[in-house]
């Protein structure tokens, strides 16, 4: 069995998909890399096809119709023999030597019987137009080096969430919890990030920047425009994420405030680009979300609500509008989704 199995979705990546594959080899017979063609137009079965001749021992090529991000993210999970899973976006990329330091520390606790539910490690947004970078790290919040539990989980910093890219599951837990991402939907990540913690006990945080997270495509799906088209695809994860925990009967009340906070700031970026859009329809799916909320669960709806950004969110006059735009600048600071 395999220590890592890193999943790689892929469509029409072969002019960057070789810095993502790249940068994990050097984990060598620890790691499996599964690259996932999803119905791609270009070069990328060819570039898969080659890796796994090259390295038949690593890599592993799936072709699979087009079934979008979450569909390549379902194959990769099934097709995992590695005790852990990661995904790494085809146009992103793992800090080689950061991914050895965590890959050591893995097989240290499998050696001594201790398998934690959840390994966390920085991630790094890399403006790579503009040479500038910046790290979300969880020294704040969370203990470093050891195993811990959800009791010793400290306060978040606002804009330094858990994200797709900073967590490494362990691939059972990921089954058990019966993980199933969309197909053809964007914005997935958000799901993968927040279905399974309620199933995590055990966790442990390493200090290093692990993940590069390219920013600055035109065609990637955070820019504004890209949001703004695509918001149905966003309403939809958000609803899933509503469906997909009882949250309020979580015993664990660190685990439950973080996820209300998590689901929090899915819920304002989604009533931020509907307000943005500002059509009557747009702001009636508004309106239809938030009441989709209240009649799921009236309890975590007044827990959402009850902060500054669930409150403004709500906000139905023009004056209450351009307040949200006003502010709508900085949360794109803090959170990074624009």
């Amino acid at each position: 069995m395999k220590l890592l199995t890193a999943a790689i979705p892929c469509y029409n990546s072969a002019a960057y998909m070789r810095k993502a594959i790249e940068s994990i080899l050097v984990g060598g017979e620890d790691v499996e890399i599964i690259i996932v063609n999803d119905g791609s137009k270009d070069e990328t079965a060819e570039i898969a096809s080659e890796y796994e001749k090259r390295y038949p021992t690593i890599v592993k090529a799936v072709n699979q119709e087009n079934g979008g991000h979450g569909s390549a993210v379902n194959t990769g999970l099934k097709n995992a023999t590695g005790m852990y899973y990661k995904v790494v976006d085809s146009d992103d990329w793992l800090e080689e030597e950061a991914l050895l330091k965590v890959l050591k520390v893995l097989k240290e606790m499998v050696a001594e019987g201790r398998y934690v539910d959840m390994f966390i490690a920085n991630y790094v947004y890399e403006k790579v137009h503009e040479n500038k970078q910046k790290v979300i790290d969880y020294t704040t919040a969370l203990p470093q080096h050891k195993v811990f539990t959800w009791d010793d989980v400290g306060q978040f910093q606002q804009g330094k969430y858990m994200l797709m890219h900073s967590v490494i599951y362990r691939t059972e837990l990921l089954r058990e919890c019966k993980l199933e991402l969309p197909k053809h939907t964007f914005y997935v990540d958000n799901i993968f990030v927040y279905q399974p913690l309620r199933y995590v006990n055990t966790m442990y945080y390493m200090n290093v920047d692990l993940y590069r997270y390219f920013i600055g495509r035109d065609d990637q799906s955070v820019t504004e425009a890209n949001m703004i088209k695509r918001i149905d695809q966003q309403l939809r994860v958000n609803k899933i994420m509503i469906d997909s925990a009882d949250v309020m009967s979580i015993e664990n009340k660190k685990l439950q405030r973080y996820m209300i906070k998590f689901l929090g700031i899915i819920m304002t970026v989604s009533s931020v680009y509907l307000i943005k859009e500002g059509s009557e329809e747009s702001l009636k799916k508004r309106d239809d979300l938030w009441k989709y909320l209240e009649e799921k669960d009236s309890e975590l709806c007044k827990k959402v609500s009850s902060g500054i950004l669930g409150t403004t969110m709500k906000f139905k006059t023009k004056a209450g509008h351009s307040i949200v735009k006003m502010g709508y600048s900085i949360s794109k600071k803090i959170f990074k989704f624009g």
